[in-house]
């Protein structure tokens, strides 16, 4: 599994830089370094997620299972999509493949309307908040524990459910934007409810949440106590999602105000003039 994964990435990174270097050549303002960047470092988070040590330890430590998650649903979904993606990884592909293959898939009409439909704010917030939910039932989060095939569908719905979530909010190539701006400042405050809610359950419990821990016998890479440990990893998620959701929304909220702020300003001073003469 490592190794077919790190193969993975490494073609995503050769195939994404082969287009950028194509699309820069002929337009260089197109997809600014920045964004290459931004690629390179999704594509970071998800091996420090699935292939560097910090996966050994997600049977140890909860608190390293939770960065896990936030790596895999949160910070690299949306550091691959501010990436730009689509047009960089279409133009990286062989030729041959991206006319037999590729633009026939992603012009055949049902696959449009279902990308159309899973991209809705509605349904990307709602696929978002009951990935975390389920996956985090203390029976079924043990399973998947103990469970290799059952822990890597875990991981591909996290990271699924991450790019849904921020594609609204991000809104890359070539999607379009049909609902108002201002909505998506209330769908990243919804957002962050469940999250709110299963990492205030985990910090204030009084009882082990997740008893696996205390049963496994794999040793821990800190000393910790896996009380301490839980109550570490819901303030961790806490912190963690207010910042990355919240901070977005401000973003969003200034960009907003800042036209009517300039038009307000422009329309004074122009009064001011025709005062003034």
């Amino acid at each position: 599994m490592p190794t077919a994964l790190i193969f993975t990435l490494a073609v995503a990174a050769v195939l994404y830089l082969r287009g950028w270097r194509h699309l820069h050549s002929v337009h260089p303002d197109a997809i600014p370094p920045l964004r290459a960047a931004s690629f390179l470092a999704g594509l970071a988070c998800l091996w420090l997620a699935l292939v560097s040590p910090l996966s050994a330890y997600d049977d140890s430590l909860l608190t390293l299972h939770m960065l896990q998650h936030l790596l895999l649903m949160t910070i690299a979904p949306a550091l691959l999509l501010l990436a730009a993606p689509m047009m960089p990884l279409l133009h990286g592909m062989p030729g041959t493949v991206m006319r037999n293959v590729v633009r026939p898939i992603l012009r055949w009409p049902p696959l449009q309307r279902a990308g159309h439909a899973v991209t809705q704010p509605a349904f990307a917030l709602l696929a978002a908040s009951a990935t975390l939910i389920v996956w985090h039932i203390p029976a079924i989060f043990t399973v998947a524990l103990r469970s290799e095939p059952l822990h890597i569908l875990e991981h591909a719905t996290f990271f699924i459910a991450g790019l849904l979530f921020w594609w609204p909010v991000i809104n890359p190539w070539p999607s379009t934007i049909p609902w108002p701006r201002w909505s998506l400042i209330l769908y990243l405050a919804l957002a962050t409810l469940p999250c709110d809610i299963l990492s205030g359950f985990l910090v204030f419990s009084e009882r082990l949440v997740y008893p696996i821990y205390l049963a496994n016998s794999t040793p821990r890479p800190f000393p910790i106590s896996p009380y301490s440990d839980q109550q570490l990893a819901g303030a961790l998620m806490w912190t963690a999602i207010t910042i990355l959701y919240l901070v977005p929304a401000a973003i969003l909220t200034i960009k907003l105000l800042a036209p009517r702020h300039l038009s307000t300003t422009a329309r004074t001073a122009s009064s001011h003039t025709a005062t003034s003469t």
